[in-house]
């Protein structure tokens, strides 16, 4: 079994409010979920007004597979984000 992950970490626009955050986050977290099967969370800064912390996993039988698709979903995220795509980590774990 293999887990493929990817990190990312946003620079949003300026926002006046968290709940103008989370409607961005929210927007990307679906997007990710319902185009490549992801499962996908904000995994830190939830109080930030200027950063977001996004995770997504796939589970997979091939390193290849799961690295490709999370290679996609970050092609993704650079052409859709509201904000600026700060970092971004790509791994897979074998169990």
């Amino acid at each position: 079994m293999v887990v493929s992950m990817i990190q990312l970490r946003i620079e949003l626009p300026p926002l006046e409010s968290i709940k103008e955050k989370r409607r961005i986050v929210s927007s990307l977290k679906e997007k990710l979920a319902q185009k490549f099967r992801l499962s996908v969370a904000e995994v830190d800064l939830l109080d930030s007004l200027r950063y977001a912390q996004i995770g997504a996993a796939l589970v997979s039988n091939s390193r290849r597979f799961g690295e490709s698709v999370m290679h996609k979903a970050l092609a993704l995220v650079e052409r859709t984000v509201e904000g600026r795509l700060e970092d971004a980590e790509i791994f897979s774990e074998t169990y």
